[in-house]
């Protein structure tokens, strides 16, 4: 079970083992409109998010998880590469 937490917890690390802020919005807004979308697929037609709302949720779920996905493939460089 302790593995288990320790994978969960390694979601929401950079590559330096780091807390990463935009990890945790992009699944957390990844998470919240899967749910919003399957609560709203058995509810009445009346009784639905915006369109507008829903974009851009899932376009801060995109952003925050693409950019991180950026920095991870381009990297900062470093003072030493600078020079």
């Amino acid at each position: 079970m302790k593995k288990f937490w320790l994978g969960i917890g390694g979601l929401f690390k950079d590559s330096n083992g780091n807390s990463s802020s935009k990890r945790f919005i992009g699944i957390l807004c990844g998470v919240s409109l899967c749910a919003t979308l399957y609560i709203n697929s058995y509810s009445h037609g009346d009784i639905k998010p915006s369109d507008t709302l829903v974009n851009a949720v899932a376009m801060l779920a995109f952003g925050c998880l693409g950019l991180t996905s950026t920095e991870k493939i381009f990297g900062k460089k470093s003072e030493e590469n600078k020079d």
